[in-house]
This record gives structure tokens, C-alpha cells and sequence, in this order.
């Protein structure tokens, strides 16, 4: 539990390790590369950063050691963001002569019913994005999360929370990037005898303890293939993290990363909303002594009105985009075209998709995009 973490994230990628008897000279680049990150941030640690370096982009050959991912929650129907976001994770994958797995992410119970699981898969398939492995149903990994969270536990490092959401958000304290409250530490410490009265009426989530804002070990830093350098100190940027809900169901970042790493996934793909959940997931990687994949972070669709595309308000949902398309082709290459992956908005294959994707075209148009639903709809080109 005490090595450094620069040397776990370093040697558990075997992309980086490829790269480095590739390219010699990228420790000092990767060297430079840190220092000029940390420069801004209290330097007391910097040396013993947790820095994970983003591998080059893998050579397109037959048998490539890449597997991307498809991850999507079966709370709706797949909205075009959803269809976005499995685009590029499956033209990376594809792109590098890889693999693609599918995971159904139906940890809430309120997921396992209805017919959403098999609409995502049939949409998935209708697209021609087409998968190597699974589907895979998060409802059945349960033991392979208990087994994680009793590691953590074993090594001291969770607590019983009774605070509840509304009390959280009520709270004056800081929230995060992605708007969660950055926990104040308030159960904390909470004698035994207390912890006992209290679950006498409430159930408790139980919570990581992160290391404090001076300890080496909780600066988490990488490189995101889209957005750049990524730097976090846990303690100021998140705080003691949910590992499991107060209704027993295990946390998003605790069973991602089992399951990543349990399916050999090396490179992950998704909205950039969950950007900052990254550094969260890598601290859990170390100390589950897992590999870390390279991470790559897309822009969002958004209504015409800024909001995000939400399953919830049923927005370019698989059904009506189906409907009006007639033809994964026609619904692909408009959706390329207005995202920057393709030059035009002409009908084109997933597979055909293959030889215009880049992660230099998808950096070059990393903005979040506004879709004009009748524009894109009409077969218009996107508003200049």
C-alpha cells in the first residue's frame, strides 16, 4: 500500500511500457511534460505524483493488444450522445485493429427491468457496431465488487456515511467539476458506539478515505488523449468518495474499474462529463492493484438550448432517429460530418467510418456541440 504510485501507474499499462522500448527519448519528454503541470500547484510532492503518460496511438495491425468498450445504463432509450460516444470508442478500437467488449452498467435495480437492455443492444447492432465479447451484466458481478470493497476494507480504509443526499447538498462546502459535494469529512472518525446507535435507524454508504492534501499519494495526475494534461489532489478536489450507496448497491467508480480491469479493457472512451471521475478511478486502480487504460474524454451533444441530451426528456432518441433515418448510413455519416470525423455529412458504414477517424480530428472539434434537432434532422450541415 505504501510504493509510489508513479512507479504502479507507470508499469501496469503495457501501452506505455510498448512505448517506451519504442521511443527512448519519451521518459524526459514525459519528465518535462510533469514539471510544467504541477509548476502552478504546491510542488512539496510533485516528485512522487501518481502520473499516468498517455501512450502513442497503437499501429493498425491484425491481433492489436487494444480493447475499447461499450458501457452503457439501460435507464432509456439511446440518445444520439449515447450514439456518439460507442462511434468513437468503437472507430478507436477498430482504428488499431483491436477489440470491442460490451458491458450493460444495471447496478441500480431500478435498470434490471424493462426493455431497455435489449433496445441498447439491438440499436448497437443496427449501427454495425458490432462487439467481440459480452454482453456483459453488471447484476452479475456482485461478488467481484464485494470482494474488492472487502480489500479496501481489510486495509483500513472505509468508513460508515449517514449523511444523506439532501444533507450533502444542503451543506455550504464546495462541490466538484461534476457537481457533487466534496465531502466534509463529517462521519469520519465517528466513535463505534455511535455508528452502532445510528444504524439502529438508518443504514449506512460506506466511503474511500482519501490520503490529505499533503500526501504524495493523493495527486492524481494523467493525460487525457482529447483533453490534455489532467491533474487532481483527492482531499481538495472530491474528498472521501461513496464506494457503496446506503441502499447496498456498489458505486459507479468502484465497479467500473473491477469490471475494466476484469475484461482487459486499455483504452476507455466517454462524454467528457466524466472527466473528473478519472482520477478517482486510477487511486482506486493502485489500491486494488489493477492496470490502469488510457483515457480519452469526447464532447458532449447538447440541445439547442445548452442543456445535455438526456434519455429522461427522450432527446434524438434511437427510436425517432431510426424512424426519420431509415439507414444506420445515412444516421452515421450526418453524425460524423457535424462532429468533425468525416469531411461531409454523405452516407457511410461504421466500417466505412474506419479509415476517416482520428484523434486529431476529434481534438480539433473537442468543444461541446449545440445540435439544431430540425437542422440535423433535415440533413442539413451543421450551423457555421
Amino acid at each position: 500500500m505504501t510504493r509510489p504510485l508513479v512507479r504502479h501507474a507507470l508499469y501496469a499499462s503495457p501501452l506505455f511500457r510498448e512505448a517506451l522500448g519504442a521511443i527512448p527519448g519519451l521518459l524526459a519528454l514525459a519528465f518535462l511534460g510533469m514539471r510544467r503541470i504541477l509548476a502552478s500547484m504546491d510542488t512539496q510532492h510533485a516528485l512522487n505524483t501518481f502520473y499516468l503518460e498517455e501512450p502513442p496511438a497503437p499501429a493498425c495491425t491484425a491481433g492489436s493488444g487494444v480493447v475499447g468498450r461499450f458501457a452503457p445504463s439501460p435507464s432509456g432509450r439511446m440518445h444520439l450522445g449515447n450514439v456518439f460516444a460507442s462511434l468513437v470508442a468503437w472507430l478507436s478500437a477498430r482504428k488499431a485493429g483491436g477489440r470491442v467488449v460490451l458491458r450493460i452498467e444495471d447496478l441500480d435495480p431500478r435498470t434490471q427491468s424493462g426493455p431497455w437492455a435489449e433496445l441498447l443492444i439491438d440499436d448497437l447492432r443496427w449501427l454495425g457496431l458490432t462487439w467481440d465479447e459480452g454482453p456483459l451484466y453488471q447484476h452479475n458481478r456482485l461478488e467481484a465488487y464485494q470482494n474488492a470493497l472487502d480489500t479496501l476494507e481489510q486495509a483500513g480504509l472505509l468508513y460508515p456515511c449517514f449523511c444523506s443526499r439532501a444533507e450533502l447538498h444542503a451543506a455550504s462546502a464546495p462541490h466538484a467539476s461534476d457537481g457533487t459535494p466534496i465531502y466534509a469529512g463529517t462521519c469520519k472518525g465517528m466513535p463505534a458506539d455511535e455508528v452502532a446507535r445510528r444504524m439502529r435507524t438508518r443504514q449506512p454508504a460506506l466511503r474511500l478515505e482519501v490520503p490529505a492534501a499533503d500526501d504524495p499519494r493523493g495527486t492524481v495526475a494523467f493525460t487525457d488523449r482529447v483533453f490534455g494534461p489532467q491533474c487532481e489532489v483527492l482531499a481538495h478536489d472530491c474528498g472521501d468518495f461513496l464506494v457503496r450507496r446506503s441502499d447496498k448497491v456498489f458505486a459507479y467508480q468502484l465497479a467500473v474499474v473491477v469490471d475494466d480491469a476484469a475484461m482487459g479493457v486499455t483504452e476507455v472512451v466517454r462524454g467528457c462529463d466524466l472527466l473528473s471521475s478519472t482520477e478517482r478511478q486510477m487511486y482506486l486502480q493502485h489500491l486494488l492493484d489493477l492496470p490502469t487504460p488510457a483515457y480519452a474524454h469526447i464532447p458532449l451533444l447538447l440541445a439547442a438550448d445548452g442543456r445535455r441530451l438526456s434519455k429522461r426528456d427522450h432527446d434524438l432518441d434511437m427510436g425517432s432517429l431510426r424512424s426519420a433515418f431509415g439507414t444506420p448510413e445515412r444516421l452515421l455519416g450526418r453524425l460524423a460530418g457535424w462532429t468533425g470525423i468525416a469531411p461531409d455529412t454523405r452516407p457511410r458504414s461504421a466500417e466505412e467510418l474506419v479509415a476517416c477517424f482520428s484523434w486529431d480530428a476529434v481534438r480539433a472539434h473537442r468543444d461541446n456541440l449545440c445540435i439544431d434537432i430540425q437542422r440535423f434532422m433535415e440533413g442539413a450541415g451543421p450551423a457555421a
